[in-house]
C-alpha cells in the first residue's frame, strides 16, 4: 500500500515538473511558433509526393528534401520579397507629401459630415492617423527581423521533418492515448483541413486581388495595383473581409466628384468581388473537403488571433478538432460510461 503511494506520488512529481518544463519551453519560443506551423503546413503539402519520390523510386532523401526547400523558398520567399517591395516604396511615397494627404482625408471627412452627419475624420483624428502612418515603415522594418527568422526555422526543421517524416509520424501517434482508428481519423482529418485552407484561401485571396485591381483599373483609382494587393489581403479577413478596401475607394471617388465611377466601382465589388469570395469559399472549398462555412469564419477569427497569419489554417482546425475529440471520447468512453451509468442505476 505504501509502496503504491509512493509511486503515484513520484510520477505525479515527475509529471508536474514534465508540464512545467513544458510551460517554460514554450513560452520562451512561442516566437518560433509561426514557424513550426509553417513547417507542419508545408509538411503535409508535400510529404505524400516525397515518400512517392524518395521511397517508391528510390531517389535520395536529401538532395530531394534540398530540392523541395528551394521549390518552396521561391514559392514564398520571392512573393514576399515583392509584396515588401511594393508596400514600403508605396507607403514612403504617400508620406512623403503629408499636406496632399491630409487635405484628401479632409474633403473625405467634410464629405461623410455632409450626408451623415457624422464626424469621423477630426483634425485630431488625422494626426493620430498621421503620427501611426509614419510609425508603419519603422515596423515593417522591425517585423521583418521577426519573419526572417520564423522562414529560417521553417526550412530549417522542414528538412528534419521531410528526411524523418516515417519516424516522427509514428512517435506521435505513440504519444496519442486513442484507439489506432481514431488517431488515424484525426490525422486524416488534420491532412484534409491543412490542404484544403493552404491550396484554396490563397486562390480565394489571389482571385479576389486580381479581379479588384482590374476594377479599380477601370474605375481610374490611382496605385491600382497596391489597392488590389491589399483587397486580396484583406479576402482573408472574415466578415468584413474585401470591402474595408473597396467601401472607402468608393466613398473616396464619390467626395472628390467622380460620383460614375464611384457607383461603377460599388457596383463591380458588390457584384463580382464579393461573389467571389462566395462561390470559392462556401463551393469551391466545400467539394473539396465537407467544413462547414461557420468553422472557416470563427476558426479564422480565433486562429488570427492565436497564431498571426497561419491562424487563417490552423484556426479551423482548432474548432474541427474540438468537434473531433467530442466525438472520439464518446466513441472511446460513450460505452463504458453508459455501462457505470446502467450499473448505478441497478
Amino acid at each position: 500500500m505504501t509502496s503504491s503511494f509512493n509511486n503515484r506520488l513520484r510520477q505525479i512529481i515527475l509529471l508536474v515538473f514534465v508540464i512545467l518544463l513544458a510551460i517554460l519551453l514554450l513560452k520562451e519560443l512561442y516566437v518560433f511558433l509561426p514557424g513550426f506551423l509553417g513547417t507542419m503546413t508545408l509538411f503535409i503539402l508535400l510529404r505524400e509526393s516525397y515518400y512517392n519520390l524518395t521511397i517508391r523510386k528510390n531517389w535520395n532523401k536529401t538532395g530531394t528534401a534540398l530540392l523541395y526547400i528551394l521549390l518552396s523558398l521561391l514559392v514564398i520567399v520571392v512573393p514576399l520579397y515583392f509584396t515588401f517591395q511594393l508596400l514600403s516604396e508605396k507607403v514612403a511615397t504617400l508620406l512623403s507629401n503629408p499636406v496632399e494627404l491630409m487635405k484628401d482625408a479632409r474633403m473625405v471627412g467634410q464629405k461623410i459630415y455632409d450626408i451623415t452627419g457624422i464626424q469621423l475624420l477630426t483634425d485630431e483624428n488625422l494626426v493620430n492617423l498621421q503620427k501611426k502612418g509614419a510609425s508603419i515603415i519603422p515596423s515593417l522594418l522591425n517585423s521583418s527581423a521577426s519573419i526572417i527568422s520564423n522562414i529560417a526555422i521553417l526550412f530549417f526543421l522542414l528538412y528534419f521533418f521531410l528526411k524523418s517524416g516515417k519516424e516522427i509520424e509514428h512517435a506521435v501517434g505513440k504519444f496519442i492515448p486513442l484507439k489506432p482508428e481514431n488517431v488515424d481519423w484525426l490525422g486524416k482529418e488534420t491532412k484534409n483541413i491543412i490542404k484544403s485552407t493552404a491550396i484554396y484561401i490563397p486562390v480565394l485571396a489571389i482571385t479576389q486581388g486580381i479581379v479588384a485591381t482590374i476594377g479599380y483599373w477601370i474605375f481610374g483609382v490611382k496605385d491600382f495595383g497596391l489597392w488590389g494587393f491589399m483587397t486580396g489581403v484583406f479576402s482573408m479577413v472574415p466578415i468584413v473581409g474585401t470591402a474595408v478596401i473597396w467601401l472607402p475607394l468608393t466613398a473616396y471617388l464619390y467626395t472628390i466628384g467622380q460620383q460614375g465611377h464611384a457607383i461603377g466601382l460599388l457596383l463591380y465589388s458588390a457584384l463580382l468581388v464579393v461573389n467571389i469570395d462566395y462561390v470559392i469559399r462556401l463551393t469551391l472549398l466545400r467539394k473539396f473537403i465537407n467544413v462547414h462555412p461557420l468553422v472557416t469564419v470563427f476558426g479564422v477569427i480565433i486562429g488570427i488571433g492565436l497564431f498571426g497569419f497561419w491562424g487563417v489554417i490552423f484556426g479551423p482546425l482548432l474548432i474541427s478538432y474540438f468537434i473531433i475529440l467530442v466525438k472520439i471520447y464518446m466513441n472511446e468512453f460513450g460505452t463504458v460510461a453508459q455501462h457505470f451509468e446502467n450499473t448505478g442505476n441497478h
